[in-house]
């Protein structure tokens, strides 16, 4: 490959180092054993950093052992430098924060020889270093050098992170990534000069940790289902295929865990969910991504309403663990996670939003009509239940920015939902929104094994038609169901969606490690 000016002087470093008899890329540090590293994280800054109470240097060196060359060990990555003469300074940083290295030439730190290497150092290189602690005059808890390794050499130097002082004191970190295409396909680096990158996915991790804590403390079992599928099911989407050559036969990545988490509840499991990856062969956007991660669960002898009470309950407990006072701060809003959901029916919204009845226009043509007369968007889809559903798209959610509720949705845009008692063409389900995105949707499931083959032979008859969203008859799933489903509610949720809201990120791919990009040119 092609290496810039830096990368080929870093490069004769490197040989220089192995010339010398020096493992640039040693197996094993020296001066924290693998055994503390078993059982501790090792964040050894934070923890020397959490030990520094304010005292002086006499009681300092009393209190972390002076004397004791290998009282203190740290290892990380330098992220800067200054050599002042027979002195220099080093700025560490591991997982948990930085501290400031000083050596010098002499008996109370390094020699000749591993002081002009450590001079040498790049930023970006690992090293460890041990020593003992002091306090400098300016206040800054600093490690006295006594001894270093290196423990893997830089050769491409990370983008620099600016830091500018604000006029109200606080410093501001601007990344030397200015495209964020760029910042995605190369996380690693995003991810090592941007620590509030970092947190993002904590606080991620935080948020799966208290879903998976709420569940199970609930009596919910967690499982795990197929992700090649020899029929795809669950949702409105189109899917990947792939092929298994052994077999000779076509499987689909999943677009949901629904169908096998209800077979499930036939089996006699009760309460079950699933967190993993859904895979759907969609558009990408902010809020969409062809690979996913989703949260479904199943409820036996819920309905829709208990679901909304749980999934109200769910989302605070997460909120009060991840969020300061549960308010978080998500496109210019200030949402509190705190308070009750607002609950409002389809009808309810759209009338409010464009002055439209759509209960009033019992078919798709007479819709289709009142929606042009009042100069509102068309889809290009044309059944009744996705103009309706269009019109939530385009002109109400954007406005459901505190936590609410929207239920008794059509029927023929819920192939899997239990029809309102008394009105077929609208079931139990709603969907939840947050920040003017849609987080969750949830029904209470059909389980009428004869309503449910009918609404399969409809969603075929709609594929025929060119509707490649529709969803194929499923035998196995109709099999399951005769031997008995209990009455159950069934929720799902995307957990990238539920992250954007909690870090106040722009885009999904902001809460990706790796998100789906076009293939570079």
């Amino acid at each position: 490959m092609d290496y810039t000016e830096v990368e080929r002087d870093r490069l004769n470093k490197l040989r220089k180092l192995q010339a010398a008899g020096i493992d640039p890329y040693p197996p094993r540090q020296q001066f924290i054993d693998q055994r503390r590293l078993a059982v501790d994280a090792s964040a050894a800054i934070l923890a020397w950093r959490a030990a520094l109470p304010a005292q002086s240097d006499e009681e300092l060196q009393k209190t972390l052992h002076a004397g004791d060359p290998a009282a203190v060990a740290v290892m990380g990555r330098v992220v800067a430098r200054r050599n002042m003469g027979k002195a220099g300074f080093v700025q560490l940083e591991d997982g948990s924060g930085r501290i400031q290295l000083y050596a010098r030439i002499g008996e109370d730190s390094i020699g000749a020889e591993s002081f002009e290497r450590y001079k040498d150092l790049d930023l970006g290189d690992f090293i460890e270093a041990s020593g003992n602690m002091f306090i400098t005059r300016t206040g800054e808890p600093t490690l006295r050098v006594t001894a270093w390794n290196l423990l893997s050499k830089s050769i491409s130097p990370l983008p620099i992170a600016k830091e500018e002082k604000q006029p109200d004191g606080t410093v501001r970190r601007h990344s030397a990534f200015n495209d964020p295409e760029l910042r995605y396909r190369q996380r690693y680096a995003d991810l090592a000069v941007n620590p509030e990158v970092r947190e993002i996915f904590r606080t991620r991790a935080r948020v799966i940790k208290y879903l998976r804590e709420f569940l199970d403390d609930h009596g919910f079992l967690e499982v795990e289902t197929p992700v090649l599928q020899p029929l795809y099911g669950g949702a409105a989407a189109r899917p990947f295929i792939t092929h298994h050559n052994q077999l000779d036969q076509d499987l689909y990545l999943r677009i949901s865990f629904e169908l096998y988490l209800k077979r499930l509840l036939v089996g006699g499991i009760e309460r079950v969910y699933e967190i993993g990856r859904d895979f759907r062969n969609e558009g990408v956007s902010f809020k969409h991504n062809p690979e996913f991660t989703q949260l479904e669960f199943y409820m036996a002898y819920a309905d829709f309403n208990s679901v909304m009470c749980l999934t109200e309950q769910m989302i605070q407990y997460v909120a009060a663990r991840v969020l300061p006072r549960s308010i978080a701060r998500f496109r210019g809003h200030t949402i509190d996670l705190s308070q009750p959901w607002q609950r409002m029916t389809m009808r309810e919204a759209i009338l409010k939003h464009t002055g439209l009845d759509y209960t009033r226009y019992p078919d798709a043509d007479s819709l289709e009509c009142a929606i042009k007369e009042r100069g509102l968007t068309l889809g290009s889809v044309k059944t009744r239940g996705k103009l309706i559903d269009g019109l939530v798209g385009d002109y109400v959610e954007k406005n459901l920015v505190q936590p609410t509720f929207l239920y008794d949705y059509p029927r023929d845009i819920s192939p899997l939902a239990k029809s309102r008692h008394g009105d077929p063409t609208t079931v139990e389900r709603f969907e939840g929104f947050i920040g003017g995105v849609e987080l969750c949707n949830a029904f209470s499931e059909l389980n009428d094994p004869l309503d449910q083959e009918q609404r399969f032979l409809d969603e075929s008859a709609s594929a025929k038609m060119g509707d490649d969203e529709a969803n194929p008859l499923d035998e196995d799933y109709l099999r399951a169901m005769r031997y008995g489903m209990p009455p159950n509610g069934g929720f799902g949720m995307g957990i990238d969606r539920l992250t954007m809201v909690f870090t106040n990120s722009d885009s999904i791919r902001d809460v990706i490690l790796f998100p789906h990009l076009r293939k570079e040119e």
